[in-house]
């Protein structure tokens, strides 16, 4: 393994929250790996969300680590899903460079015996969003969501949108471990992995699927370059306890793939658990209803306003929300 040009050994030292840059020459691909502990933790625990629900919000969360990290301007990337499944809404805000939050809307009444997240999610679509900030055009991708999981969901996305040959691996799992009491804790992780060639031929992929084509009508087919045959391949011997273990730094598990071929690491993007609510940007909010729709939010004569992302309340006085 290399970094910077010198070659060492992997560092057995796991870090959580960070995102590890990668790359493997010899097979022309470059990716970004994630293992998330206390920051994907402090995010589901809040909300208290049970683990079917947390699983699939953690999985977003990963994904959302993994495609935000990749913003060079001080943006936001926004992962959001509006489906008919018993989990009916996700959303994962990044703030570039690292910070993180997320929230789902579900029905409990449906939870019970379902617990794949395609059939959680359901049938609706999958909104990926790049805010570059106030007077620049935002840019938005749709990808539809029919019975698919999160990592078919970023396939489609990218092979459709951005058109780079692509794979992700995601896995959420609860971590229990015994001490002073049991302790129970949610981990993820992931991995995407991009087919970069210099030459552009060799990323070349099979037409789409037009929708209308007549019956028997030929596609055209493009072999899969020998490198990304391999790699592809190589990440999918990835096990969701690799991607999960706490005691595995990211570096071993990088090597462990990709040690005849050579990989080398970049500097670590840290990532942090932090909801960019205020009183401030709360009380601003409330001023933007009208005087009548203030007043109807009056109870006990103050304002509460419990932000959805995080849990945090906020009270305001009559006088304080403006209303008479």
């Amino acid at each position: 393994m290399s970094e910077q040009g010198q070659v060492r050994a992997p560092s057995a030292v796991p870090v959580d929250d960070a995102i590890l840059p990668f790359e493997v020459s010899a097979l022309d691909v470059r990716g970004r790996l994630t293992k998330l502990g206390p920051a994907l933790d402090d995010i589901l625990t809040k909300h208290d969300y049970p683990p079917a629900v947390g699983k699939v919000l953690g999985e977003a969360i990963v994904l959302t680590s993994l495609l935000g990290s990749s913003l060079k301007f001080d943006g936001r990337f926004i992962l959001q899903t509006q489906t008919d499944g018993p989990i009916s809404f996700v959303i994962v805000d990044f703030v570039a460079p690292d910070r993180l939050r997320a929230y789902a809307r579900f029905d409990a009444t449906r939870l019970e015996g379902v617990t794949s997240t395609a059939d959680l999610l359901g049938r609706g679509h999958l909104a990926m969003t790049i805010d570059q900030g106030p007077g620049m055009s935002r840019y938005q991708g749709l990808v539809a969501l029919e019975g698919a999981s999160l990592e078919d969901a970023a396939h489609e996305y990218f092979l459709r949108s951005e058109q780079i040959p692509t794979r992700v691996r995601l896995a959420v799992g609860e971590e229990f471990r015994s001490g002073d009491g049991p302790k129970h804790r949610w981990r993820g992780g992931g991995v995407l992995m991009q087919f970069l060639p210099k030459a552009p031929e060799r990323a070349r992929q099979s037409d789409l699927d037009p929708g209308d084509a007549p019956e028997g009508a030929a596609t055209y087919v493009v072999p899969e370059d020998d490198a990304w045959v391999e790699a592809q391949s190589l990440i999918g011997t990835i096990e969701d306890v690799e991607l999960i273990d706490p005691d595995l730094s990211g570096e071993r598990l990088l090597y462990r793939l990709f040690h005849e071929r050579g990989v080398r690491v970049f500097d670590l993007q840290t990532i942090q658990a932090k909801c960019s609510c205020s009183r401030e940007a709360v009380s601003s909010m409330l001023t933007s209803f009208s005087s009548e729709d203030r007043a109807s939010m009056i109870e006990d004569n103050k304002v509460v306003v419990t932000c959805e992302f995080c849990s945090s309340v906020y009270q305001f006085t009559r006088e304080e929300a403006g209303v008479e």
